[in-house]
């Protein structure tokens, strides 16, 4: 079963951005930074499209 995230539809804070951005510059993947960040895959894949930072695939 898929791990669960209570923080459903909550507003992003500037600190998380700021984490956000720390951890794909670190080169984590996106797996990786969603538990750090307790969010979704998809919601730190759309953040991340909207302020345009890279997060690294793994091959």
């Amino acid at each position: 079963m898929a791990e669960r995230f209570e923080r459903h539809r909550q507003p992003w804070t500037h600190e998380e951005l700021e984490k956000l951005k720390v951890l794909a510059k670190k080169g984590m993947a996106l797996k990786a930074i969603s538990k750090a960040m307790t969010r979704s895959e998809e919601s730190i894949k759309d953040r991340a499209k909207i302020d345009g930072i890279g997060i690294t695939k793994l091959r």
